[in-house]
């Protein structure tokens, strides 16, 4: 890959230097050198490196202290950890602090130069100061949050974030459970977002209990940056229960916002205005996977969809928007829906 610059930081100068040679050699870097945390931040600033690869165990700050520092400082830059102790509870540290990817040492050659030149690409395709959300959407009936914010996760999708569907109850009250779940199965696929789908009884969700445990479950096993839901300004018992519920479980998530339903009351006050132009399409596109529904919804209609988003636009600009209320939102979320073009 031509022009990659790499910032190698390791206290061990031999370590440093033949990670050095094998990345200078094999993926043709120019590699920059630090061997404690503070040098290293301060050759990031100057050399502005494609990929940082770090050790762990480093004199002073550690590597995973340094992987916090980078992560505020350059918020786009993939790490790559690497440790002699081969130990699960510094892979979870790792991970927990964002690493994109952790190595053991002795190095594998190949695999280094592999890891290295992957997340520059990925890096690169994601564009400057951008790192992938991890987005959960949650809802209490099947089509339900592909009405809400079917838009917004595909643009999520197409920007390369990963996208996870909780549907709480199978929806039974509403038509036939097993056609729902085959309908929720096709728009989690044409998405290309993981289903989980659970079975509580449609019309007796609550917002305590077992609601909030099934959603802590799935945030646990998830660990989305970004939870889409239900707004609690809602006619419908359901909406109401998992909105409370989500906003409970996912109290240690960054970002969580909720969304319109059609049963949503005047109170809903959205404070954002997420444009979809590029993805009211695929929202239709989406929302027909439901065929069950379709005849006897006429939310469901493209017609109404269209007019639902179009007189968002009156807010957000653009010809189509989905509106949010944000019950709290990081600052790198907020920047990224413009730069990723979901917002104008």
């Amino acid at each position: 890959m031509s022009g990659l610059k790499i910032l190698v930081v390791d206290d061990d100068p031999d370590v440093a230097l033949l990670v050095k040679t094998v990345l200078e050699r094999r993926a043709g870097a120019a590699v920059t050198v630090a061997h404690d945390a503070p040098q290293a931040l301060e050759r990031a600033r100057a050399a502005r490196p494609d990929v940082v690869v770090t050790d762990i165990e480093m004199p002073g700050a550690s590597g995973i202290d340094l992987l916090s520092d980078i992560r505020r400082e350059f918020p786009g830059v993939p790490v790559l950890v690497m440790t002699a102790h081969v130990s699960v509870d510094y892979a979870v540290s790792a991970l927990r602090a964002q690493a994109d990817e952790f190595l053991t040492k002795p190095l594998d050659n190949a695999q280094l130069v592999e890891a290295v030149t992957r997340l520059a690409a990925e890096a690169r395709t994601r564009g400057p100061g951008r790192r992938p959300e991890t987005v959960l959407a949650v809802g209490a009936h099947p089509d339900d949050v592909e009405i809400g914010v079917g838009g917004i996760l595909a643009a999520h999708a197409a920007a390369g974030d990963t996208v996870t569907i909780l549907t709480l109850s199978r929806g039974a009250r509403g038509g036939d459970a097993d056609s729902r779940q085959f309908e929720s199965l096709a728009a989690a696929e044409l998405l290309g977002a993981r289903l989980f789908l659970k079975d509580l009884v449609d019309t007796e969700i609550t917002n305590s209990g077992q609601t909030v445990r099934l959603i802590e479950e799935v945030v646990r096993e998830v660990q989305p940056t970004v939870v889409y839901t239900h707004t609690s300004n809602d006619r419908h018992q359901d909406h109401r229960a998992v909105s409370e519920a989500t906003v409970v479980a996912t109290r240690s998530v960054a970002t969580v916002a909720c969304y319109q339903s059609p049963s949503a009351t005047i109170d809903f006050r959205p404070t954002r205005f997420v444009r979809i132009d590029d993805f009211l399409e695929r929202k239709f596109d989406l929302l027909a996977c439901f065929d069950s529904q379709v005849a006897s919804r006429d939310y469901l209609a493209r017609d109404f969809v269209a007019a639902t988003a179009r007189y968002w636009t009156r807010f957000g600009g653009g010809k189509a928007v989905e509106p949010l209320e944000i019950v709290r939102e990081s600052t790198e979320l907020a920047h990224s829906y413009e730069r990723l073009r979901l917002e104008n």
